[in-house]
């Protein structure tokens, strides 16, 4: 298996498991209203980030991940 056959991680600390949503975030103290970061989750750890991001009121969006998508802006 390739490096393009390999899917795109779950950010979860040490996770290996195939990202199937993208958090979309941003730290308004640091960035710009317009500006979206992403990490992706699997179904493991989307609740988990989903929780650390807004517990910081980080979070903005949350949509599906397909493989090679680039969700910052």
């Amino acid at each position: 298996m390739g490096a393009l056959d390999e899917p795109d991680l779950c950010s979860g600390k040490g996770c290996r498991a195939a990202a199937t949503h993208a958090l979309l975030w941003n730290n308004p103290k640091i960035h710009t209203p317009e500006r979206r970061k992403a990490w992706l989750a699997c179904p493991d750890h989307l609740e988990s980030l989903r929780s650390f991001l807004g517990s910081r009121g980080f979070i903005r969006d949350v949509v599906e991940h397909e493989k090679g998508a680039d969700h910052t802006v």
